[in-house]
C-alpha cells in the first residue's frame, strides 16, 4: 500500500466522488467502459489501499493507474520537504500535513474543463454549475449512483445553450466547447510529454487565459511548478503578506515572482501557503 495523500474533506462536491465513511469511490470511463475505483484510507496506518473493478484487468489497471496520480500517491517530495520543512511561510504546513498535495483529477481534460468552469465566479456557485453538468451529460453506471463527468467527445457536441442553461456564462460555454472539440479531436494532446504546446493551443480559444491554464497543468498534468496565480485565495494571502493590508490583492505577476523561490515546486508551495495561511510578513523561499 502506498504512502497516502491527505484526502481532501472536500473531495466530491462535483457529484463525481463519493465518500463512505473512510472510502472514496470513483467511477471512471476507460475506452468507453466504467471502471469503478475505490479508495480506502487508513488514518493510523497513513496508507491508501486502492481497488478498482471492470471489464478487464487492463482497464481496471489504467483507472488505478489514474487514481494514484489524483491521489499524488506516487510522487517523491522527500527533496521538497527537506528544503522547505522550516521555511517560514510553508515549513509549518509541511510538518504538519506532509502528505498535502493539490487538487488533482485522474484526468486532464476533468481539470480543463471545470478550471473553464470556475474561471471568475464563487465556488459554490462554480460546483453547482459542475453539478448540473454531471447529472444532465455525464455517463453512469447501472447498479450504482455514481456519474462520471462527461468525455470530450461529449462537451464537444453540447449545444452552447444547453451549458448556459447550468448557470453557465455564454463565453465560458463557448469556450468549454472549443476547448472540447480541440481535445476530442486530437488536435490538442492534454497526456503527451509537450504540455506547453498544447497550453499555447489553448491559450488561443477566446476565455482561456493563464489561470486555466496553470490550473490544468497543476490539478491535471501535474506540474507542481505552475502557480495558477489568478487564483483568488493566492492573491489574498500574497498581497497581505507583501502589504500588510489584508484587503489588497496582489497582481498575478506578483503572485508568480512570490513563489519563484520555491521552484521547480512553485505550485505545490502554493498549496501548502493556503493551508499554512500564515499572517505575519514573510520572505518566501527561506529558512528563519
Amino acid at each position: 500500500m502506498p504512502r497516502s495523500p491527505l484526502l481532501l474533506p472536500g473531495a466530491g462536491a462535483d457529484g463525481v466522488l463519493r465518500r463512505r465513511g473512510s472510502v472514496l469511490e470513483r467511477l471512471l470511463h476507460i475506452g468507453g467502459q466504467p471502471v469503478l475505483v475505490r479508495a480506502a484510507y487508513s488514518a493510523g496506518r497513513s496508507r491508501v489501499l486502492l481497488g478498482a473493478w471492470g471489464p478487464s484487468r487492463e482497464r481496471c489497471t489504467i483507472a488505478l493507474a489514474r487514481m494514484r496520480f489524483a491521489f499524488g500517491v506516487d510522487d517523491d517530495l522527500g527533496e521538497f520537504s527537506r528544503r522547505f520543512q522550516w521555511d517560514p511561510l510553508i515549513g509549518r504546513a509541511i510538518r504538519a500535513v506532509p502528505g498535502l498535495r493539490p487538487a488533482r483529477r485522474p484526468e486532464p481534460f476533468e481539470a480543463l474543463a471545470w478550471a473553464i468552469c470556475e474561471q471568475l465566479i464563487e465556488f459554490s456557485r462554480a460546483v453547482a454549475i459542475e453539478r448540473r453538468i454531471v447529472a444532465r451529460l455525464g455517463p453512469r453506471t447501472p447498479g450504482t449512483q455514481l456519474r462520471d463527468l462527461p468525455s470530450a467527445a461529449t462537451l464537444a457536441s453540447t449545444a452552447p445553450a444547453l451549458l448556459e442553461s447550468f448557470d453557465l456564462a455564454a463565453r465560458r460555454a463557448l469556450a468549454l466547447r472549443a476547448a472540447a472539440r480541440e481535445v476530442a479531436a486530437g488536435r490538442i494532446d492534454l497526456d503527451c510529454a509537450e504540455h506547453e504546446r498544447g497550453w499555447r493551443r489553448l491559450r488561443a480559444i477566446p476565455e482561456i487565459g493563464a489561470w486555466t491554464v496553470e490550473s490544468l497543468a497543476l490539478n491535471g498534468q501535474g506540474r507542481h511548478d505552475q502557480v495558477p496565480a489568478g487564483d483568488l485565495g493566492l492573491r489574498k494571502l500574497v498581497g497581505r503578506l507583501l502589504s500588510g493590508d489584508p484587503r489588497q490583492r496582489a497582481p498575478e505577476a506578483d503572485v508568480r515572482e512570490f513563489f519563484a523561490p520555491y521552484a521547480p515546486w512553485s505550485g505545490l508551495a502554493a498549496t501548502f501557503a493556503l493551508r499554512g495561511a500564515v499572517t505575519r510578513p514573510v520572505r518566501a523561499g527561506t529558512r528563519p
